[in-house]
């Protein structure tokens, strides 16, 4: 039995985006991140309103259970679009119910309806679940991930970096 539903969110949904934002604090073990320095509502309701960024949630009632952010990157070499997902979570008590691919499945309609060309996305070597769920939707590639500081200080680790799958 289907105990949430998912739900591309638009610039009205700056609660439920807060409310992602903890989930994916409390997720990926992170609060800090998540929490601390949340940009202001005007600042919410410009990122859900643009095109550039989707984020979608999924929903148990009014709770947040899970959520997917992701950015759109159109390209230069041709006139097409790609999406990236940044973050997708599960809340822990919420997990196996089949709703990361109920998110990723909201995210290919919405990029069909976008006109884009791909969605990719990356997992951590270890993530299991991220992997087998991205394996069973779509093509791996094995790639390497570079954080480049703007900064003259070398990062140990990327505080804002995309996290795998909690699933």
């Amino acid at each position: 039995m289907k105990t949430h539903h998912v739900a591309v969110l638009a610039r009205h949904d700056v609660g439920t985006m807060r409310s992602m934002l903890a989930m994916f604090g409390e997720a990926f073990e992170d609060i800090p991140t998540y929490t601390q320095a949340q940009p202001d509502d005007a600042w919410l309701q410009r990122l859900l309103a643009g095109d550039a960024f989707i984020a979608v949630a999924a929903l148990a009632g009014e709770k947040v259970v899970g959520g997917l952010a992701a950015y759109v990157l159109p390209k230069f070499e041709q006139a097409r679009s790609e999406i990236y997902i940044y973050d997708l979570a599960v809340d822990a008590a919420h997990r196996r119910q089949g709703i990361a691919t109920a998110l990723i499945e909201e995210l290919k309609r919405v990029a069909r309806e976008r006109g884009a060309y791909v969605i990719f996305v990356q997992a951590d070597h270890g993530d299991d679940p991220a992997i087998a769920l991205y394996t069973k939707l779509g093509v791996r590639e094995d790639v390497l991930h570079f954080d480049i500081a703007p900064g003259g200080v070398p990062l140990q680790s990327a505080p804002c970096r995309p996290n795998g799958l909690k699933t």
